[in-house]
């Protein structure tokens, strides 16, 4: 896999990638990635027809998508949490 670019983004770090056939474009944010997988094509094929793709709007529903991400992570972990039954006995 390498490299292909980059589109620049204030919150995000976003990579375009090519492997064989296939295209990806990964979204880094904090903890947390998102990766979307292409079959090349003639319409999809470079740098520039992701860059198009991956427009305002798709990328405002990946920032929703990394919060959902968060919320469901934190839910998870507040199960977690101790109760006063899992804390460890007193030693003197």
């Amino acid at each position: 896999m390498r490299i292909i670019g980059y589109i620049e983004h204030p919150n995000l770090k976003i990579t375009l990638f090519k492997l064989n056939n296939r295209l990806s474009v990964k979204f880094e944010s904090g903890l947390y990635e998102q990766v979307y997988k292409i079959r090349e094509s003639e319409q999809i094929n470079n740098t520039e027809s992701l860059q198009k793709i991956v427009d305002k709007e798709f990328i405002k529903a990946v920032e929703e998508d990394f919060i959902k991400m968060h919320q469901r992570i934190m839910g998870a972990m507040q199960k977690l949490t101790p109760t006063s039954e899992d804390e460890f006995d007193t030693i003197l």
